[in-house]
């Protein structure tokens, strides 16, 4: 599904825009790929921690070689890390296609990266930018642009929560 929407997307000409159902599965198809991945990143380095734990160097070791490949699987799914700046450049603050690269770069800022300060910054820029231009949506992308500037700021009180939980526990 993935390739296939790459297909649609490189073949659209520059004045024309993807529909609401393309922007849709074009999102689910990498959101599943990313999601797979990420889940099997923090499965494998939950066994990695154990084995080290355990100083069971031969199996850390090709457990770490696993995450390794996982993480390189991962770089080359994540387009939006070449797209972010072009849906900055190109894109409204409050198009969902700026704001889901926006909530999906953060989350891999936060999940993966471990870099909470950078997610933050990040999600809270993109929340802000699409409140202060949000009278300009238009109707069509009003419903998916208002869901993923709720998550967004989801994930900002859920994140400055853990960083707040963590500076009281020092």
């Amino acid at each position: 599904m993935v390739s296939f929407m790459e297909k649609l997307v490189t073949s659209a000409t520059p004045a024309s825009e993807l529909s609401v159902e393309e922007r849709n599965l074009l999102s689910v198809a990498y959101k599943n790929v990313i999601g797979s991945l990420r889940a099997a990143w923090r499965i494998v380095s939950s066994i990695e921690q154990k084995e080290e734990g355990r100083r069971n160097d031969e199996h850390a070791v090709l457990v770490k070689d696993y995450r390794s490949k996982i993480e390189t699987e991962l770089s080359a799914v994540c387009v939006w890390l070449c797209l972010k700046d072009i849906a900055l450049a190109d894109l409204a603050p409050t198009h969902p296609i700026r704001l889901g690269l926006a909530l999906n770069f953060s989350v891999f800022y936060y999940e993966i990266l471990n870099s909470s300060e950078k997610a933050c910054t990040m999600a809270k820029q993109a929340f802000e930018e699409a409140i202060a231009e949000l009278d300009t949506l238009g109707e069509e992308s009003y419903k998916d642009s208002t869901l993923i500037m709720q998550l967004l700021r989801d994930n900002l009180t859920l994140w400055t929560s853990d960083m707040q939980e963590q500076i009281d526990e020092a």
